[in-house]
């Protein structure tokens, strides 16, 4: 875990807190530094929400993509918008020439939601890729928010 001493355990912790909405809610960047890259097809939270094993706001879904309200909102409007299956796809870093259609998918989905919940004057697109990148869940996932002036620099 390179420089992390945190514990299997402490890690499950938070990264449920993340999740679930249980116990003082962890940051992203908690979350992310206890979250572990995994093998790429290992499954995640993402394939529980796709299989309908953990309940989600859903506000779009096709064949390919599922859009889903963050539990945890970093702007009135915020959307997480992962693909069906992941194929590998544990993050942008992971992207192969075969992904090329899904990740085109992913941000055209993007606009469709940011219409859909009336975005009109803007809208910001994320995708967080690795752990010094905040990426708390290993299935490549685009967050959309919106609702509010977003601020520059991001991070």
């Amino acid at each position: 875990m390179s420089g992390n001493n945190n514990s299997i355990s402490d890690r499950i912790c938070v990264l449920a807190s993340h999740f679930t909405g249980s116990s003082p809610m962890a940051s992203e960047k908690e979350a992310a530094l206890a979250a572990t890259p995994s093998d790429a097809d290992a499954p995640t939270i993402f394939d529980k929400i796709i299989n309908k094993e953990i309940p989600s706001t859903v506000v779009y879904e096709d064949d390919k993509v599922l859009a889903f309200r963050d539990i945890t909102p970093q702007a009135p409007t915020h959307i997480l918008i992962i693909p069906k299956v992941k194929d590998g796809l544990s993050g942008l870093s992971k992207a192969e020439e075969r992904h090329f259609d899904i990740l085109g998918r992913l941000l055209y989905t993007a606009k469709l939601v940011a219409k859909q919940e009336g975005l009109d004057e803007g809208f910001r697109i994320v995708i967080n890729d690795g752990p010094k990148g905040c990426q708390s869940v290993y299935h490549i996932h685009v967050h959309l928010l919106g609702g509010r002036q977003m601020n520059w620099p991001p991070g």
